[in-house]
């Protein structure tokens, strides 16, 4: 070709562009840096330079568009490549949460992602106000900072449903940490960001397992308004146990909150009022600013459950039983499900 170019001036034809641009994608195809091609390419021009006195001008113009069309094959290729891995991890993640996934099938794709699915895995899902996906601003923070800290193999960061989620070693509870504090801390999340952590499981099985507890944290935490950003499925068993016997809940709930209901406004002042003075400790100055109220009226309102209910919340021996009912009535939806 080069001495065509050389001595005819004529430009390299269409074939020809379109071998190279096939063999700059088989190069990519074969594990050869674009650096390799190209000092390959050159090497190969220097070899086959026309020795006729034509314009040397011509066939550096020639190797211009003959460079050009191997990079491009090899890019092409590249990113499809890097587009299929992305699809294959996307969908071994999908599998792995999914519980009824084939885990013969899972096993057999795990080392390529450096997963050992004979050992225990724990995973952490982040909610925030709005959708999260693996292209936004706080999944590449937290997946830079998490990759940078620990060592990328056995670790898994990736988004679903709108929330970010990490898959780490059941032995790493500091990959997990790390992940949610980052992404509590990280600047585009607004604030009720959730950070929930499930418990570490073995096996294929035990991934999907362990997301679903970290899922029903957040649901959990959603429905009791529980505090903090960051929840553990080990430290909220009771409540799964209490929602067992649903029955028996209910039941507890209506015994215990039903006469609420007879008052102005019904049950559910009285409910969040009473949420809020179990979760600041029983200090009724805070729990009384967290709703706006004053002290006084705040107080007006435990005297007033203790007349309707005849259980007193200052009481220990009362407390434990309303506030075992007001968890009960946030899992049932009482009274708006009553």
């Amino acid at each position: 070709m080069l001495a065509e170019v050389s001595a005819t001036g004529r430009r390299p034809t269409r074939a020809e562009l379109t071998a190279l641009r096939t063999l700059g994608a088989e190069a990519a195809g074969a594990g050869y840096s674009l650096r390799t091609l190209v000092g390959g390419c050159l090497a190969a021009a220097r070899t086959t330079w026309p020795a006729s006195s034509g314009s040397a001008d011509r066939v550096l113009a020639a190797m211009e568009h003959a460079v050009d069309a191997l990079a491009e094959g090899f890019e092409q290729a590249q990113y499809v490549a890097v587009r299929q891995d992305e699809a294959a991890r996307r969908q071994f993640i999908a599998d792995l949460l999914h519980r009824g996934s084939d885990v013969g099938h899972l096993a057999e794709r795990a080392e390529r992602f450096g997963l050992r699915l004979s050992h225990d895995h724990a995973v952490a899902v982040v909610q925030g106000a709005g959708a999260l996906d693996e292209h936004s601003p706080v999944a590449r923070s937290v997946e830079l900072a998490v990759l940078g800290r620990f060592d990328a193999r056995g670790i898994l960061l990736t988004a679903k449903d709108g929330r970010l989620v990490c898959i780490a070693p059941g032995d790493q509870d500091d990959v997990l940490a790390y992940f949610a504090q980052h992404a509590c801390d990280a600047d585009a999340v607004a604030d009720g960001t959730k950070v929930a952590v499930g418990r570490p499981h073995p096996g294929a099985g035990g991934i999907a397992h362990s997301y679903e507890e970290a899922l029903n944290a957040l649901h959990l935490a959603e429905r009791l308004d529980l505090p903090g950003p960051v929840l553990r499925a080990a430290d909220l068993l009771v409540y799964p146990v209490l929602a067992r016997d649903r029955d028996a809940l209910a039941d507890l709930v209506e015994k215990t909150l039903g006469p609420l209901q007879e008052a102005r406004g019904g049950a559910q002042p009285f409910l969040d009022t009473l949420a809020a003075y179990f979760n600041t400790g029983c200090v009724a100055a805070e729990a009384a600013r967290r709703l706006a109220l004053s002290v006084r009226a705040f107080t007006y309102r435990l005297e007033r459950i203790g007349q309707l209910t005849g259980a007193d919340p200052s009481d220990p021996v009362h407390r434990y039983t309303l506030q075992t009912a007001v968890i009960g009535a946030r899992l049932l939806d009482w009274p708006l499900q009553a």
